[in-house]
């Protein structure tokens, strides 16, 4: 079972690789800018290291699932059916670079609706989840705070690109980060 999950879990990312490439080309070509090329690099080694991390600890504690397997799976079909959505939701935006559009409209529908970030929130719930399912726990401990500290980076400089060249700024004022149900100040 652990090795079908692993396959699955870097089938995702390889998909995810391919999209994210072909967005790039296409919003290249209409102009957009890439930010945060600096710390991109330590974003992809960060999640390498992650599913390097996550197959080691599982391997060396037997792969066996947790007994909590039903619940985490179903959470994490959840989170998955949430990245699909937000991923349709940015289309042609999506990637996994920042790469802004000068004057375009920022995409509001989807679950962009609530939050301003719902990709960065479902990758957090994902580093938790996935590790946890294998009992994994310190690789969920160490990722999520490493996901974490990367996050405070790689979301200001986001942010900062989108307000300086989109009407990001008004039309997420009052959209909470991460948590929908959270008042914004």
């Amino acid at each position: 079972m652990f090795y079908l999950f692993l396959l699955w879990i870097v089938g995702m990312r390889l998909m995810e690789l391919i999209i994210a490439k072909r967005n790039e080309r296409i919003v290249k070509a209409m102009g957009a800018k890439e930010f945060g090329a600096r710390h991109y690099p330590w974003i992809v080694a960060m999640h390498v290291l992650f599913l390097l991390s996550f197959t080691v600890e599982s391997l060396w504690k037997g792969a066996e699932p947790s007994p909590w397997w039903p619940f985490l799976f179903s959470l994490f079909l959840i989170v998955q059916g949430l990245r699909i959505w937000t991923i349709l939701s940015l289309g042609r935006f999506w990637n996994t670079k920042i790469l802004v559009l000068p004057n375009a409209p920022v995409v509001v529908k989807g679950p962009y609706r609530w939050i301003r970030h719902p990709n960065y929130f479902i990758v957090a719930l994902e580093i938790w989840l996935i590790p946890l399912m294998f009992q994994a726990y310190w690789t969920a401990l160490v990722f999520s705070i490493a996901n974490a500290i990367m996050l405070l980076i790689r979301i200001d400089a986001e942010e900062e690109a989108l307000r300086s060249l989109t009407n990001y700024g008004e039309q997420f004022a009052v959209r909470p980060r991460f948590f929908p149900f959270r008042p914004v100040k």
